[in-house]
């Protein structure tokens, strides 16, 4: 029983954690539309957060046509997968008990 609701608890961490870092690459995709100013904190806070895993998939797949980068979709869609396959995961293992 306890097992079970340790899993749950779990299951609703990464959920979460994966809802936020959505909305952080959603945020950076929507900030580099406009011109910010790269000393604001939360600029560089999103690009801190988001630069590592986009730069990566931008060398393994350039996706870069007429100047629109659609590497945050392409992130944002494996997210989504990886999300939903551990939440299953983690909900399956958890009603196993």
């Amino acid at each position: 029983m306890i097992l079970r609701e340790i899993v749950l608890a779990v299951a609703q961490v990464v959920d979460l954690a994966f809802s936020i870092y959505i909305f952080i690459v959603i945020a950076r995709a929507l900030v580099s539309w406009v011109n910010p100013d790269p000393y604001n904190p939360i600029v560089r806070f999103l690009h801190n957060a988001t630069d590592p895993v986009l730069s990566r998939m931008q060398r393994v797949l350039p996706l870069s046509f007429g100047g629109i980068d659609f590497t945050p979709i392409v992130l944002l869609v494996g997210l989504s997968f990886v999300q939903r396959i551990l939440k299953a995961l983690l909900l399956q293992l958890a009603y196993s008990f």
